[in-house]
């Protein structure tokens, strides 16, 4: 996974994609919150980017930064936050670097002084030559993130690659690996390291072949750009729940101004932002799949809070907190989102609705995603005609949307103010579809 942050970027390509170009070079820099000069930056950075990821494409064929970003109706498959992570993953000297001590250890299993060796030989001469510690943090990382394993045996310990898995099947049977993966990173969450694992398999399935195949049998177009460039922070989140640590950032709520903010380290260029400082022990991330959104539950000195991921940027892990207290507090949130369709913590109050079965003889569609979306509410009482679905949650605000999807088929019985407010709303849609 990445060494380094690209808030920046991830910002950039956002509101690139959902503006589609509406806003000028000064509308783009004011809602990022950096200068027109960090903007065109940006820009050459980014199509520098996409130059290098293509480069070994003939000319015809590599594509240009507008045709990289353009939303495709068939080619939603390639997504932004692995374009970043392909790019700015690494440095420029850590990307030579560590490309030598892969190659090197795809031959044969080596030490780290061996490997050391490698590198200072065949190291360009315009990059800084490594030492024994920077070999030996690059092996800790390779073998954290599963790229190398370490041989068992006594001291000094050999490394070598990790690709057992490809060697071990047939060529059918990574077709079929291959294809379980992309199903799977494009339909489940979380998805950038199988959207690595697939690019990795594909490129060895290509060298295997003597004539390029086609291995891309399926298309997907149910795709939120945010879901996956959300990802970024989703790992770093994670680890600092699996260790008790808290976490600090810049955030950015959904309804400020600005978006990012550039992090300056000269004090004479120091300009407002929006965002707030947040230090907070974060307890669990939920995804709501209806809108496509990443949302951080934590706990810090205002008790329970919530943060949409797109907007925390600068994340960064803290002190660390006694398992007691981390637990209680995880008792606490639990304790409070009991009964949260997705993380409302108001007040509990009883649903009921009423779901119209389908005409004729077809198959019970309403019946069937009820059982299966309903989460723990039940249905209380049934006939021919229709059912009735009761069900004690959080707030009525986020159950809402999923009731309003079933249309004429939902009628809502209970609680009476639930129930006005649904037929003022369909009154208003009814409204648009009036004669003028």
């Amino acid at each position: 996974m990445a060494k380094e942050s690209f808030d920046k970027e991830i910002q950039f390509l956002r509101m690139l994609v959902l503006t589609s170009g509406a806003y000028n070079r000064q509308q783009f820099s004011e809602r990022l919150g950096i200068s027109i000069h960090t903007f065109d930056k940006t820009i050459r950075r980014l199509k520098e980017i996409v130059s290098s990821t293509y480069q070994h494409l003939p000319q015809e064929e590599r594509k240009e930064f507008a045709e990289t970003i353009r939303f495709s109706y068939y080619e939603s498959t390639d997504p932004m936050l692995l374009f970043l992570f392909r790019a700015k993953s690494l440095k420029e000297s850590e990307s030579q670097r560590i490309s030598l001590l892969l190659a090197a250890m795809n031959e044969q299993a080596l030490t780290a002084m061996e490997l050391l060796d490698i590198c200072c030989t065949s190291q360009s001469s315009d990059l800084s030559l490594p030492d024994e510690k920077t070999i030996r943090s690059d092996l800790k990382y390779l073998e954290e993130v599963g790229v190398i394993s370490r041989q068992t045996g006594a001291r000094p310990y050999r490394y070598r690659i990790q690709n057992d898995l490809i060697h071990r099947l047939t060529d059918d049977e990574l077709y079929d690996v291959y294809d379980f993966i992309d199903v799977m990173a494009n339909t489940q969450v979380p998805s950038v390291q199988g959207y690595l694992l697939r690019d990795g398999l594909k490129k060895h399935i290509l060298r295997q072949q003597s004539e390029k195949l086609a291995i891309e049998p399926f298309l997907y177009k149910y795709h939120y750009y945010s879901r996956i460039l959300d990802e970024a922070h989703l790992f770093t989140i994670l680890s600092a729940i699996r260790n008790r640590r808290k976490v600090r950032f810049l955030y950015f709520s959904p309804k400020s101004e600005k978006s990012y903010a550039s992090k300056n380290t000269n004090p004479l260029f120091e300009r407002d932002t929006n965002g707030k400082v947040e230090k907070t022990l974060p307890l669990k991330v939920v995804y709501d799949h209806q809108y496509g959104r990443w949302y951080l539950l934590a706990n810090g000195r205002e008790g329970i809070r919530k943060y949409r991921l797109e907007g925390i940027t600068q994340i960064e892990e803290d002190e660390s907190v006694d398992e007691d207290i981390f637990e209680n507090k995880m008792n606490e949130l639990h304790a409070k989102i009991q009964y949260s369709w997705l993380i409302d913590t108001g007040q509990p109050v009883t649903v009921r609705a009423r779901f119209y079965n389908p005409e004729g003889s077809a198959p019970n569609f309403v019946r069937e995603r009820v059982l299966l979306q309903g989460q723990w509410g039940q249905i209380v009482q049934e006939d021919e005609h229709s059912f009735i679905y009761e069900i004690l949650v959080n707030g009525t605000t986020e159950i809402k949307p999923w009731l309003r999807s079933f249309g004429s088929s939902c009628e809502i019985l209970e609680p009476v103010q639930f129930r006005r407010e649904m037929i003022a709303e369909w009154k208003e849609i009814q409204a648009y579809y009036e004669s003028v």
